[in-house]
């Protein structure tokens, strides 16, 4: 009854995520035309018996360069790379590219490219893979082009974990847009407001001692936080900070970990002390979570640094509220921060033109100068090193993303740099990210539940699964 109980609750939450996903991306969407791009109507194309209907296709570059054809999930990333191809082909004038750049709804496009890998035919030259999705195609013999060769000029630069988390055997097969960095976010006007410096908060009991004179000084109308009952941010952050991870090496679960029982152990004493609350909604990063934020019932949570768009898309109002800091750590020494999210961009076995894709490709999302148009069109924490501390980007006031925050978000991600840990994305990642987001932590924090017991049982079902 348990497993069917959890079974029916991921069918629903996949069809709220998957929603959500699409709702996002079309929320900002913008198809153009700019600089000689020629924007099409939406497509329609038949794979097998299932009709993928295409949310955008646009070409750009000149008819007599070598013709590529690229999927992509967020139509942003479509206009990023046309900026690029556009930079490429100045710059390349013997090796001129045209791309074809095709926006499908999210799940139609894994789906697509799976039966494209499985039957030989019908790839794109170049394709986003989102990373809970990418372990499914590094299954036995893996159908895209390793990009080691393109990668190493710019290697020295380059966050090495976001590479790292694309790989198999020693060869890198996808390509980021981000670090996609963990950090604390806080509301300095309400903190300084009750007399609280969030720059004294080194670890998880300065911060629930925080939380206690917060508590106090509001009358128990401000949590220092909330918790999640629908995500895993909070446990990657701790795993991070332990040096533990939910999978072995050979991909099997392993959640009965310190780090995990931790973190809850923690989370579930604020709640019982009134320090924290749970996220409505489940997580931050939804629409409750959003207007929990705005209407100042909590004044900080962790988050990846890509969360920064939000506060502009979602809560623009409070420019000059936020500061952004290293996450505090349960032993002084740890890590204090983890990779979260990504999109890794392949190159398919099948293109005709596999090296000068993945040349285009390694160009467009790992220059100088592809890093500083995620930076400022995406507001990205760029894989790129350079880009952090070169004064023009991290000084430029006129940045949107540095105009809104109290303090410079390079600031933070420079002290953090070498303190970004990772988490391995396997096959049986989504299996605990289920027992995790419909079960455990709702039974942890909801039901008040043995965190022990809880893990125990979801152990043992995942191993069953795996």
């Amino acid at each position: 009854m348990r497993k069917l109980l959890s079974l029916l609750i991921c069918i629903a939450v996949v069809s709220v995520i998957l929603s959500g996903c699409g709702n996002l991306k079309k929320a900002g969407t913008e198809t153009s035309s700019e600089s000689g791009g020629k924007t099409e109507e939406a497509g329609t194309e038949e794979t097998g018996t299932e009709e993928v209907v295409a949310d955008a296709i646009s070409t750009v570059g000149p008819e007599d360069g070598t013709h590529l054809e690229m999927w992509t999930f967020v139509e942003l990333h479509s206009s990023f790379y046309a900026e690029m191809l556009e930079k490429w082909n100045a710059e390349n004038p013997d090796k001129q590219l045209n791309i074809t750049f095709t926006t499908y709804p999210y799940a139609d496009m894994h789906n697509k490219l799976i039966m494209a890998n499985q039957t030989g035919e019908g790839a794109p030259d170049l394709c986003d893979v989102e990373i809970g999705q990418f372990p499914n195609f590094m299954q036995g013999e893996v159908q895209f082009r390793a990009l080691n060769d393109v990668i190493k000029p710019y290697q020295e630069d380059i966050v090495q974990s976001r590479l790292d988390i694309y790989s198999k055997d020693g060869n890198y097969y996808g390509i980021d847009f981000h670090v996609g960095a963990t950090v604390m976010f806080y509301n300095t006007k309400i903190l300084e407001q009750y007399g609280i410096d969030y720059t004294t908060i080194k670890t998880w009991d300065d911060y629930a001692k925080a939380g206690e004179k917060l508590k106090e000084a509001s009358g128990g109308k401000v949590f220092m936080t909330s918790v999640d009952t629908a995500g895993t941010d909070w446990l990657w952050l701790a795993m991070a900070e332990f040096g533990e991870d939910y999978t072995t090496e050979d991909g099997a679960p392993n959640i009965e970990l310190d780090s995990i029982k931790t973190m809850i152990t923690t989370q579930q004493k604020w709640l019982d002390d009134g320090i924290a609350m749970i996220s409505p909604g489940g997580h931050v990063d939804m629409e409750e979570g959003f207007a929990n934020i705005g209407d100042g019932n909590i004044v900080s949570f962790p988050k990846a640094m890509w969360f920064m768009s939000r506060f502009l898309n979602y809560l623009p109002e409070m420019t000059d509220t936020w500061a952004i800091a290293p996450c505090p750590v349960f032993t002084e020494g740890q890590d204090r921060s983890v990779g979260i999210g990504g999109t890794g961009t392949v190159v398919s076995n099948q293109s005709k033109n596999a090296d000068l894709a993945a040349e285009f490709l390694a160009y467009a999302k790992l220059s100088y100068d592809g890093n500083v148009k995620v930076w400022e069109n995406l507001g990205f924490d760029t894989l790129n090193t350079e880009i952090w501390s070169d004064d023009k980007i991290t000084e430029d006031t006129s940045n949107k993303y540095i105009a809104y925050f109290v303090n410079n978000p390079f600031d933070t991600l420079n002290e953090i740099k070498d303190e970004i840990g990772k988490i391995k994305v396997g096959k049986i990642n989504p299996a605990i990210a289920e027992q995790f987001n419909t079960i455990i932590l709702n039974n942890c924090f909801e039901s008040k539940a043995d965190v022990n017991e809880e893990l125990k049982t979801a152990q043992e079902a995942l191993e069953i699964d795996y």
